[in-house]
């Protein structure tokens, strides 16, 4: 079946361009022009994807995000915005989207990222079998089907993605990842120059789950390489 998208945007050639892309990977693309529909919209139809623009008149985007969010059952945003701002891309990525592109983008980089949500949607479905893993490690306790994670009994509160990064690294203790290696396994697409996103989560990570961020226990820093998490100490 054709993966369903819905494109909430108010820049109607911008919007026409994004379905005209779309409709070539094969995708069912609805369109909404302002934040009201868009959000009424996403809450009555189940979607693949919700590609969403920060600025929309009425409901913005970040509110959509926020309150799409707080719904049962998860659904990939790529959140699109005029902004270039740090603050944008991290009020973004606070409220829950998955990815971002600043405008004017590429039609080869809105593909690129379109697929890297799939393959990640994708790749976590082909992970059922592993769905009542609990990985442990200190004080850290990831429940994997129930996608939580608690540090010392506490609720840690992770994005969708901070939370698949965490996973891949609990998945490898001890193994060193450059940024472009992250881009590539957890984002799902490898482009220099958007190493900066991988450093935006892990300083978010480590300010949720590390007792001093500027002292990593769990994800440490490996100068002039990468990151590893922390092997599982000997029981």
């Amino acid at each position: 079946m054709a993966r369903q998208v819905l494109v909430i945007e108010d820049d109607a050639d911008i919007a026409r361009l994004v379905q005209l892309q779309l409709a070539d990977l094969g995708c069912a693309v609805r369109l909404a022009g302002d934040g009201a529909s868009g959000l009424a919209e996403a809450q009555v139809r189940d979607y693949d994807l919700v590609i969403l623009d920060l600025m929309l008149p009425g409901i913005d985007g970040l509110e959509i995000c926020r309150r799409l969010r707080a719904r049962p059952g998860y659904v990939p945003i790529l959140m699109l915005t005029a902004r270039s701002g740090e603050l944008d891309r991290v009020l973004g990525l606070e409220m829950g989207a998955d990815d971002y592109l600043t405008k004017p983008f590429s039609v080869l980089e809105l593909v690129a990222r379109v697929k890297a949500l799939f393959r990640r949607v994708d790749s976590l479905a082909s992970r059922s079998a592993q769905a009542g893993q609990v990985i442990e490690n200190g004080g850290l306790r990831i429940d994997v089907e129930r996608r939580q994670v608690a540090l010392d009994g506490r609720p840690v509160e992770l994005t969708a993605t901070e939370f698949d990064l965490l996973l891949h690294f609990a998945r490898h203790p001890g193994r060193v990842f450059s940024r472009s290696q992250l881009l590539d396994q957890v984002w799902g697409y490898s482009h220099s120059g958007y190493e900066h996103t991988v450093n935006t989560h892990i300083n978010r990570l480590r300010a949720k789950i590390e007792a001093n961020p500027n002292r990593p226990e769990y994800v440490q820093t490996v100068w002039g390489v990468g990151y590893r998490f922390r092997d599982a100490p000997r029981s």
